[in-house]
């Protein structure tokens, strides 16, 4: 991204596009002045107005809604904006869109297509390694004055060689498979579609897979069939030494049965990066040695960033002019 294009220019031309903002997305947050220069931003989170009133008041101009996880676009949103022709989301999955609404009204969706997969895949094999190898728990230890006082400090377990199941083999889930796979595990996975192309072993559910496994990787996207997936039973079936790492969505476990299990030790250990109720964390979580959490950030870097405001810019860019989008959400689902 050029300097050039983050200087303010000395007025906002008349003739930018207008693009509503809900909430600030963190890509927006972090590029607000790149993508103000280039559209005039309705901001609903600085108005004083309640919301739905906001809406209404700019219901027969916005065209264009940009958007992620932190401002949702309900059915209820998409009834207030009757002339609405797009959504722009800053992420790649796009649950936090009613997208049958958006279908029956011909409202087309974008999204950032894969650019966080590799960051993200990089966080999940990384919180894998600091639960297994106990790395943030020893932090504390070192930082709480416990080294040497208390002794020898727990032991790990080693990353090599063990099975880890993925579940959800898409962009990101092959990311990580073959970052786990050239680091000496055995992988395998469950997915809404077999991979005939992939080597890995293939379990038809979870349950299965679990079984079979030493730890789960979540990255499938959030849907009704997938919504506390991760249960007590799965949980269960994991087993005592089990670790569950999870950078999809926090619906995809039930986290109420995570909890339990991991207080009365039914399972080794979690990493987290993703909760049911964003940004509540349950606290019970935050008192465990056995589990890392962090802010839903694993697509966090300042490249992606960069990235994906451009994307971002040139979807908006692409339907205000009427050429192809670059990265359109298919409606078939």
């Amino acid at each position: 991204m050029d300097a050039q294009d983050h200087q303010s220019p000395p007025s906002q031309p008349p003739h930018l596009r207008q693009v509503l903002v809900l909430r600030p997305p963190p890509v927006f947050a972090v590029h607000e002045q790149y993508i103000s220069n280039k559209f005039h931003i309705l901001k609903a989170y600085e108005s004083p107005l309640p919301t739905r009133d906001f809406l209404q008041a700019n219901a027969q101009s916005v065209k264009a809604v940009l958007c992620s996880g932190s401002g949702p676009i309900t059915a209820d949103v998409l009834r207030d904006l009757p002339a609405l022709e797009i959504v722009v989301s800053t992420t790649t999955g796009v649950n936090h869109i009613d997208m049958a609404e958006c279908r029956r009204r011909g409202i087309r969706v974008t999204n950032v297509g894969d650019l966080f997969s590799d960051d993200v895949a990089d966080v999940a094999v990384g919180l894998l390694i600091d639960v297994m190898r106990r790395i943030s728990g020893g932090d504390r230890f070192v930082r709480g004055g416990r080294w040497p006082v208390t002794g020898l400090y727990p032991l790990g377990s080693k990353l090599g060689g063990k099975r880890i199941g993925i579940v959800g083999l898409g962009n990101i889930g092959s990311r990580v498979a073959s970052r786990l796979e050239a680091m000496g595990c055995i992988v395998s996975y469950t997915s809404r579609l077999r991979k005939h192309s992939t080597p890995f072993t293939f379990y038809p559910d979870v349950h299965q897979l679990a079984t079979d496994s030493d730890a789960l990787v979540l990255c499938c996207a959030l849907t009704n069939d997938t919504r506390h997936m991760i249960n007590n039973k799965v949980m269960k079936a994991l087993g005592k030494n089990g670790v569950i790492v999870n950078v999809a969505r926090g619906a995809v476990i039930n986290e109420a049965d995570l909890v339990k299990c991991l207080e009365d030790g039914e399972i080794a250990g979690a990493g987290l990066d993703v909760y049911e109720n964003e940004p509540n964390v349950p606290k019970q979580l935050l008192g465990l040695d056995n589990v890392v959490v962090l802010p839903h950030c694993s697509a966090f870097t300042k490249e992606c960033f960069e990235d994906a405001a451009q994307i971002v810019v040139g979807n908006l860019e692409a339907f205000f002019t009427n050429k192809p989008l670059i990265t359109p959400v298919t409606n078939d689902f």
